[in-house]
């Protein structure tokens, strides 16, 4: 079998509350699909479910660590999880390098006051359990060691994959102003 795992340089950035604050409203447009774009959707719902049930494995993960090492738990935020996923979307289709280009503004677009921010991104293929790898491979790198013991009180977490199988992980940490 074939497994590949990369991990991004882990990202984190003090921004002063005054800085990175700027509120932003996120609109969308509802359209009524075509019965191809139907079937396409059709097709996509059990990548959605296993993408959320991924998230859903990383923030626990994510906790139990936290939590075994005197750390408070993060609380999982939808509108963070938005950016976050959007971020591994991107990279998912091409649109992004697989980086943290562009994190300023994603952290910019979350209508959250903060102190603080940071994030983690995952790359992996061919592992029965993407989400378990990531946080491992995380756990094992210093920089993003330093991001999930952070003083953080906030998280978010997105997963993509594509049709090659690799999946991208993008975790955002958020210590809120609050």
């Amino acid at each position: 079998m074939f497994r590949q795992t990369a991990f991004g340089i882990a990202l984190s950035t003090l921004v002063l509350a005054t800085g990175l604050t700027t509120k932003t409203s996120v609109t969308s447009n509802t359209h009524t699909q075509k019965s191809s774009e139907s079937q396409s959707l059709a097709t996509q719902l059990p990548r959605v479910a296993l993408s959320t049930s991924l998230e859903k494995s990383v923030f626990e993960e994510i906790n139990r660590f936290r939590v075994s090492n005197g750390l408070p738990k993060l609380h999982l935020k939808a509108n963070i999880s938005r950016q976050a996923r959007i971020h591994s979307l991107n990279i998912a289709k091409g649109k992004v390098p697989f980086s943290h280009l562009g994190f300023k503004q994603r952290v910019n677009a979350i209508p959250i006051g903060y102190l603080s921010a940071a994030e983690n991104v995952a790359f992996n293929q061919g592992y029965s359990d993407p989400a378990n790898q990531a946080v491992i491979g995380w756990l094992n790198s210093p920089g993003h060691l330093k991001n999930i013991e952070g003083n953080y009180n906030l998280t978010g977490i997105g997963v993509a994959s594509n049709s090659k199988g690799e999946f991208y992980i993008t975790q955002i940490f958020l210590r809120s102003s609050k």
